[in-house]
């Protein structure tokens, strides 16, 4: 991945600062919303999550309200995604994904394509981004489950056995 990406500042769903290069190694990187009929997500985020955590895999989840459907605060989001989901992985502040004041993580993110060979805006909430350590980004759109074999297998190529 390149030192550009690690090095993007990052604030967390506390407000503690962070890079991205702070995670492990292989990252997971959605775009969620709580009130987002694809909110079942989290739930597979988080089995991910717990499945992959201790080998050098994270989930990083960056709440947007660019799809008007996330909650208003970060106290609000902290509780819905804790109580309602169990998530354990890093939360961030709210981002904006799309646009002139897309976070700087989105507007590199959004260069790569997905499978189809398309880049450019993200189309919905819950669309991922597969970092791993060999610099690629891999993307898959908000209706590839998380726990899809596309994305689970890339997973598991890239940590250690």
């Amino acid at each position: 991945m390149s030192e550009e990406l690690n090095d993007i500042r990052l604030t967390t769903l506390d407000g503690r600062p962070a890079r991205l290069g702070d995670y492990a190694p292989v990252k997971l990187i959605v775009n969620v919303a709580s009130r987002c009929g694809l909110a079942p997500q989290y739930e597979q985020l988080e089995q991910l999550q717990r499945t992959y955590g201790d080998r050098g895999f994270t989930v990083l989840g960056f709440p947007s309200n660019q799809f008007l459907q996330e909650l208003s605060d970060a106290e609000k989001i902290a509780e819905y995604c804790s109580t309602t989901w169990g998530v354990t992985f890093p939360m961030f502040e709210k981002v904006r994904v799309n646009g002139r004041s897309a976070h700087p993580l989105y507007r590199e993110l959004t260069k790569n394509p997905d499978a189809t060979g398309k880049a450019g805006n993200v189309k919905w909430n819950f669309e991922k981004f597969l970092l791993t350590p060999d610099g690629a980004v891999h993307r898959f759109r908000p209706t590839t489950l998380p726990d899809a074999p596309e994305i689970t297998s890339l997973i598991e190529e890239s940590l250690p056995a």
